[in-house]
């Protein structure tokens, strides 16, 4: 019924930009925060990005902050990550999240914050 689904990953150049994308169904969307993370073979996930759909607040990780802008089309139940300056540091599975309580503070946002998941979608970026 709860449904995340990414798009928009692909190949792309050192330097060049990609936009993914995330659709939600099946829960009340504004009621959430909405989350970007990623997951690169053989490391953790990181959390990249996140905002609040109720009062649309943002974060992002200091690894992505000013280089990646999250954003949401609320009507369309759609969260963006518009990702530029793309770096090979930055090639991973991403993944969005929806949590109804998330926190946020110097260590950034926690995966077990979130309550539903998306499949993923591979964002390459080449040397």
């Amino acid at each position: 019924e709860v449904q995340l689904v990414e798009s928009g990953g692909g190949l792309v150049q050192t330097g060049g930009s990609l936009r993914l994308s995330c659709a939600a169904s099946g829960f009340t969307f504004d009621d959430y925060a909405i989350g970007w993370f990623r997951q690169a073979p053989g490391k953790k996930r990181e959390w990249v990005s996140c905002k609040s759909i109720s009062d649309g607040s943002t974060y992002y990780a200091a690894s992505v902050k000013g280089r990646f802008t999250i954003s949401s089309d609320n009507a369309k139940k759609m969260v963006y990550l518009r990702m530029n300056s793309l770096k090979p540091e930055d090639t991973a599975v991403y993944y969005c999240a929806a949590g109804g309580i998330i926190t946020v503070d110097e260590n950034g946002s926690s995966w077990d914050d979130y309550d539903y998941w998306g499949q993923g979608t591979q964002v390459t970026v080449s040397s």
